[in-house]
């Protein structure tokens, strides 16, 4: 899957309005300032290349030097990379894969991890605060509904293939059919040890 140069955009736009408006990320942004960050994800067919500089930050889909760092991963892994205590357990269980300097990666985690993201000051200046913070409770709350109909869906799901489909085995049955291929692999050996004493004799 390739991300349209449109998808390319609105992430560079929205990164930007995230790690460059606030002024006290002024010095985790310094120690990335002339940096390149390739970002592989194995859902995409072309990596995100992140140049930083002082006053912006570009997303790129083409880079022909040599990025100061690659981080190969999925993108379920994404979120994990805010908190800078994990990125070793990353590292070491192969959900991040890391060559160049991983003092890049590592700056771009804190660098993350102390923006704040809150949808309600980025729609204040357009809306006013009380309408801007309705608006984000509700977002959360929706998102929230969200995520529990899915789990729920999936639950649902799981049960319709073990329980009424009976798509999937159930766990006793599973072991039970186990039990039985290897009574029949016990089986297969006597016969086959019979028929060599018979050949034999």
């Amino acid at each position: 899957m390739t991300l349209p140069p449109l998808a390319v955009a609105a992430m560079e736009t929205a990164l930007n309005a995230v790690l460059y408006r606030d002024r006290s990320l002024k010095a985790a942004r310094q120690r990335l300032n002339g940096k390149v960050l390739a970002v592989t994800l194995r859902e995409l067919e072309q990596p995100l290349v992140l140049v930083f500089s002082e006053r912006q930050l570009d997303v790129l889909t083409h880079w022909a030097d040599m990025p100061d760092c690659t981080v190969t991963t999925r993108l379920s892994v994404l979120p994990q990379l805010r908190d800078r205590q994990q990125l070793t357990a990353l590292i070491r269980s192969g959900d991040l894969d890391v060559s160049g300097d991983l003092q890049v990666v590592q700056q771009f985690s804190a660098l993350i991890d102390q923006a704040e993201c809150d949808p309600a000051e980025y729609l204040a200046p357009w809306t006013g605060d009380v309408l801007a913070e309705s608006l984000s409770q509700g977002a959360r709350r929706a998102v929230g509904w969200v995520r529990r109909q899915l789990q729920h869906k999936q639950h649902d799901l799981s049960e319709a293939l073990t329980e009424e489909w009976r798509l999937a085995p159930g766990s006793l049955e599973l072991a039970w059919f186990h039990d039985e291929v290897d009574a029949a692999a016990s089986t297969l050996r006597q016969l086959e040890a019979r028929l060599d004493k018979m050949e034999s004799s």
